[in-house]
């Protein structure tokens, strides 16, 4: 159904986020959820940790509707980029907690507040910090459909499940051999066009 709700819209697309990075953590060990899947220590259960983080920071402390509950991984003297895992004293269900509480805590401030209401962001320069309530939302939007991007990745990486939601794939039906032949042509393709782009190379 189409909604003239901009709200109703802006709350849509934040909750789908949600769920699908929620869903990324479903049926893994706990290594699977922690474990760093890059160099830069890219894993699943930190980015609900950080969305969480934005949330409340965003979507609270921005409008002066701090969270109740002080994040420990943001006080002063925490280690650089503390929210983006989690340590082993920090269980799943705790990290999850957080975030459903920051859900509750951002849909709260969007439902209080006018969408051109405007906040205070501590953490932009001085002069450059004010923010629409609007603006805001928008930017949590793009944060955790970004992260629920890398926790898709991520999650396809460690297991091969993939999609949005566990009833929605949104990727072409296919099995194993399917799924190979198509990856050995966008392979095939790739070292095509370099080949093409290389001037005197043959394979």
């Amino acid at each position: 159904m189409i909604s003239t709700d901009p709200k109703a819209n802006l709350r849509f697309y934040l909750q789908s986020a949600r769920d699908a990075l929620l869903w990324k953590l479903e049926g893994l060990s706990e290594y699977a959820i922690r474990r760093p899947a890059t160099p830069t220590g890219t894993n699943l259960l930190g980015l609900v940790k950080h969305s969480a983080t934005v949330e409340l920071g965003y979507l609270g402390e921005v409008f002066g509707r701090p969270s109740p509950k002080a994040l420990p991984w943001m006080e002063d003297g925490a280690d650089a980029d503390a929210d983006m895992w989690a340590t082993a004293d920090e269980s799943r269900e705790f990290v999850v907690g957080v975030y459903r509480r920051a859900w509750a805590h951002a849909d709260a401030t969007i439902d209080a507040l006018a969408l051109d209401t405007v906040g205070k962001v501590p953490w932009w320069p001085e002069g450059k910090d004010e923010v629409t309530l609007h603006h805001a939302v928008i930017r949590v939007i793009a944060d955790a459909q970004r992260h629920a991007g890398h926790a898709d990745i991520v999650r396809e990486l460690t297991d091969g499940a993939v999609g949005m939601r566990e009833d929605n794939s949104s990727v072409p039906a296919g099995d194993a051999a399917w799924w190979a032949a198509y990856r050995d042509r966008i392979e095939d393709a790739a070292r095509e066009a370099e080949r093409r782009a290389t001037p005197g190379r043959t394979r």
